[in-house]
C-alpha cells in the first residue's frame, strides 16, 4: 500500500517579508512588439534569481542561493512551479525503492543553513525524524525522501526572501546590453531578473524505439514507465482476469524495478501474467572501491541490485522461480529479428530506456545595439552548470556562454569522471547538492 504524503507544519523564525508582488508582475516589462517584445530601456532586475522547478533540483538550487544571499545586492528570489509538490519523486515515485542510502538524504537536509533552519523549526515527528529512525546504511522507499522535499518546500515558501508562483515559465528574453532576463509566466505575470536557473526536470522516453517502428503489424498496448514503477498503478493497468504477456525493454535500474514489480504481480494477483525481457547488455552493478564507487550512476544498487543478483544473473536465473515468469531475449547484433519473432506474442510493452529533458521555456535574445528579438538556441555545459549558444562551428574553447542562464537537477546534472576514466552524469539528491555547492557560488560571484 502506498504510504500517504504527510503534512508538516513549519514555523520558521523569520520576520514577515516586506517584498510584495505587483498584480501584473515584478519590475518594468512592457509589451511593445511581437509575442515577447519589450521596451529597450533596461530596468533594474526585480529579483536576484528566478528558479524554474520545485523538484529535488529546484529545492537544492534555492537552498544554495539563499546560502549566497548575504553576499548579493539583489536578495529576493522568485520560485516558479505549477504544483510545489516535490516533482516526480512525490507524484510518481513514492513506491520506488531508493538506490541512495538514508544517511545521504539526511546529509542533504542539513547541508545548507536554510534547510537546517527548516529542520530545526519543524515540530517533531516530521519527515527528517522519520528518516532518522531508518537504518542509515540502506535505501528506503522514496516516499520518505519525497516527504522531506515537501517539508523543505513548505519551509522555503515561508522564507522572507522567497516568493512562489504556481505557474510555468512561458518565455525568457535576454537583453544582452544589460544582461537582464525578462521572464513571462504562463499566468501572464512578467518579471525581470539578473539570473535564471532552469530545474525543469525530465520524463521517461515515450517515443517508440526505431526497431519497433519497423514492425507495422504490432498492436501492443504501451504502459507508461511511471505507471510500471508504481505497483498500485501497474496492478490497475493489467487485468488480472485476462492472460497477458508484457514486453520489457531495457536493463537499467528502472527496468529491473519494473521486472520485480511484474514478477511480484505474477506470483500473487495476476497468475496469468508472463514477461518477455529484451536487453542489449548484461547487468552491470555499482561496485564499492577504495573511497569511490565504480559505475556509481549507471550500475544497479540497493534493492534492485539484490533482486537482480538473486534472480536474473546468468548463474541464478535458470534455478530461480523468476525463470518461470520471465524469458530473456538478447538483442545485440540482431535486434530487428528478435523483435519481429518475439513481440507478436506480447499484449503490452514497457520501455525502460532512459529519460528526456522536459521542454524548456521559449528562450530569446535581444543582441547588443539592436531592438530585434531572436530565438536563442542553447546547449548545456555539464561542468559549469551554464548554457552556451549552439553552434556547429565552435570548438569547446570558443563557446559563447549565455549570461546568467544556468541549469541543475536531473535534466542538467554534473558530468563526472571516475578514477578509471569512466564518464557518467551524476543524478541523485546528494549529487545535485554537491554540484550546486560547487557551481552556485561561481554563478553568483559577479552578481
Amino acid at each position: 500500500m502506498a504510504r500517504p504524503a504527510r503534512a508538516f507544519k513549519v514555523c520558521l523564525p523569520h520576520p514577515h517579508s516586506t517584498w510584495n508582488a505587483r498584480p501584473r508582475g515584478f519590475g518594468d516589462f512592457s509589451i511593445k512588439s511581437g509575442a515577447y517584445g519589450y521596451s529597450t530601456s533596461a530596468p533594474s532586475p526585480a529579483t536576484g534569481a528566478v528558479v524554474a522547478g520545485a523538484g529535488p533540483g529546484g529545492i537544492t538550487v534555492l537552498g544554495n542561493l539563499l546560502e549566497q544571499s548575504p553576499h548579493l545586492s539583489a536578495r529576493k528570489f522568485l520560485w516558479v512551479d505549477p504544483h510545489f509538490e516535490a516533482g516526480r519523486v512525490n507524484s510518481r515515485y513514492r513506491e520506488v525503492p531508493s538506490n541512495t542510502n538514508v544517511k545521504l538524504f539526511l546529509q542533504f537536509a542539513n547541508e545548507v543553513s536554510a534547510f537546517r533552519d527548516i529542520v530545526d523549526a519543524t515540530p517533531k515527528p516530521n519527515a527528517v525524524t522519520a528518516l532518522q529512525a531508518l537504518p542509515q546504511d540502506k535505501g528506503c522507499r522514496l516516499s520518505y525522501a519525497a516527504d522531506m522535499c515537501l517539508m523543505l518546500t513548505e519551509g522555503l515558501a515561508q522564507h522572507p526572501d522567497v516568493k512562489q508562483r504556481r505557474s510555468k515559465i512561458k518565455a525568457a528574453v535576454l537583453d544582452e546590453q544589460s544582461n537582464v532576463w525578462k521572464v513571462t509566466l504562463h499566468n501572464g505575470e512578467k518579471v525581470t531578473t539578473s539570473h535564471l536557473v532552469l530545474c525543469t526536470g525530465s520524463s521517461p522516453i515515450s517515443k517508440t524505439i526505431p526497431s519497433l517502428e519497423k514492425i507495422s503489424s504490432l498492436s501492443l498496448k504501451p504502459v507508461d514507465l511511471d505507471y510500471a514503477l508504481k505497483p498500485t498503478l501497474l496492478d490497475q493497468t493489467l487485468d488480472h482476469r485476462e492472460p497477458a504477456t508484457v514486453a520489457v525493454i531495457g536493463a537499467s535500474h528502472s527496468a529491473i524495478l519494473v521486472l520485480m514489480n511484474l514478477v511480484n504481480m505474477a506470483s500473487s494477483s495476476h497468475p496469468q501474467l508472463r514477461v518477455k525481457w529484451f536487453t542489449r547488455n548484461k547487468l552491470r552493478y555499482a561496485e564499492f572501491m577504495d573511497g569511490w564507487i565504480l559505475r556509481d550512476n549507471t550500475g544497479l544498487k540497493g534493492q534492485a541490485a539484490d533482486w537482480a543478483r538473486q534472480n536474473l544473473d546468468e548463474e541464478t536465473f535458470q534455478s530461480s522461480l523468476v525463470s518461470k515468469i520471465i524469458t530473456k531475449h538478447w538483442t545485440t547484433g540482431n535486434e530487428d529479428q528478435v523483435y519481429r519473432a518475439e513481440l507478436p506474442d506480447c499484449t503490452h510493452i514497457i520501455q525502460a530506456v532512459g529519460y528526456n529533458r522536459n521542454p524548456l521555456p521559449d528562450l530569446q535574445i535581444v543582441e547588443r545595439d539592436t531592438t530585434i528579438t531572436k530565438p536563442l538556441h542553447v546547449e548545456f555545459d555539464h561542468v559549469t552548470g551554464r548554457f552556451f549558444k549552439s553552434s556547429d562551428s565552435r570548438s569547446k574553447t570558443d563557446r559563447e556562454y549565455v549570461p546568467r542562464l544556468f541549469g541543475a537537477g536531473i535534466a542538467f546534472p554534473e558530468r563526472v569522471t571516475d578514477p578509471h576514466g569512466n564518464v557518467e552524469y551524476a543524478v541523485g539528491f546528494w549529487k545535485f547538492m554537491r554540484f550546486a555547492k560547487k557551481v552556485v557560488p561561481e554563478w553568483m560571484s559577479k552578481a
